[in-house]
């Protein structure tokens, strides 16, 4: 399936049933009073989060969603049915947003968890029948009310990926490798950069039913800041992450500057939005196998140097990833005792 995390929709509620006029018409009451009852409601557009969502591909196909109207009243005051709301589902971590005439827009909804709903467009209510305006010197009131008109809007759907840790690094970091040798994902992988052209999510399962979830972010070069190459488009995803786990390849470093790999990404998440360059991060050089027993000396001789700690591992030969994998275990139970308790 295509991954899609952008998408423009229109969504319309229920107009409300008019109220009805009417009069008792029955054997021995000449005069029987007014009998119109109520329109009913029309239906509420909302949206709903689905963990079983990964994509908005759904919405390029169908872009239109209209509720349905209320009933009308009807005589012997009867009241209309009220409509069914129109209930649409989306990913976990889509943003809606209603785009005015001018293009400015409005945040309506920010679905961070299954199962949350939030109302979109309200559906027009009933219109009162004429039994409600019966007075004592108005006995035969021959109006209703209409039902209230239907709220139409455009919404612009944004789908950030909500993971427990995201995986950024340079193009051919081998992060692919990564997310398929720890998880049960299969994301394409080859030897060139961006084989990876949408985010890939991964579910790490422990034996106590602890999971995490992965996302294997698209590979950042520089100038993704203002767009370059993959850019804009997957940035956003870091944003929802609570843990960064940077991967670099020895092929891009350099033993007397085994950072310089890691500075690179590490500037373009600072230009694009501060927040992110001080989230917690895990580093680490990937692709160990490259390297022969002298090279891979000299570089565990400056990364030991180091301030704060840079992991040496191959994926390829699972070197050093079991290791990898217990510390961002660690990095994301502690962030759990530092989060704050949910109301």
């Amino acid at each position: 399936m295509r991954f899609v995390d952008e998408a423009q929709i229109s969504v319309r509620s229920g107009k409300g049933g008019d109220g009805c006029v009417a009069f008792r018409r029955e054997r021995f009451i000449p005069k029987g009073g007014p009998s119109g009852g109520d329109g009913g409601k029309g239906g509420d557009v909302l949206l709903r989060a689905d963990e079983r969502l990964l994509t908005l591909q759904d919405f390029r196909l169908k872009r239109s969603y209209n509720a349905r109207n209320g009933q009308p009243g009807m005589g012997k005051d009867r009241y209309g049915k009220n409509a069914d709301d129109l209930i649409i589902d989306v990913p976990v971590g889509t943003l809606a947003y209603e785009v005015h005439e001018d293009g400015s827009e409005t945040l309506l909804a920010d679905l961070i968890r299954h199962g949350q709903d939030e109302l979109i467009c309200r559906g027009g209510r009933g219109g009162r029948g004429n039994i409600h305006f019966k007075t004592p010197t108005r006995q035969t009131p021959r109006f209703a009310e209409p039902g209230k008109p239907a709220e139409e809007k455009r919404i612009r759907l944004e789908l950030k990926i909500l993971a427990d840790v995201g995986i950024v690094g340079l193009p051919n970091a081998g992060k692919s490798t990564f997310i398929t040798a720890v998880s049960q994902a299969r994301p394409k992988i080859a030897s060139y950069p961006f084989t990876t052209l949408s985010p890939n999510l991964g579910v790490v399962e422990r034996e106590d039913g602890r999971r995490l979830v992965l996302a294997d972010i698209p590979g950042l070069i520089e100038g993704a800041s203002q767009g370059a190459g993959l850019g804009h488009n997957f940035l956003k995803h870091v944003e929802r992450t609570r843990l960064l786990l940077h991967l670099a390849s020895v092929e891009d470093v350099r033993p007397e500057r085994p950072l310089e790999a890691f500075t690179l990404i590490d500037e373009e998440l600072a230009r694009y939005d501060q927040t992110l360059a001080g989230k917690p991060q895990i580093r680490a050089l990937n692709k160990s196998d490259l390297l022969d027993e002298e090279a891979e000396t000299a570089l565990r001789g400056a990364l030991d140097g180091l301030p704060d700690p840079v992991h040496l591992i191959s994926t390829l030969q699972g070197r050093g990833v079991a290791e990898l994998m217990e510390l961002v275990w660690k990095a994301c139970g502690e962030l759990d005792e530092d989060a704050p308790e949910e109301e």
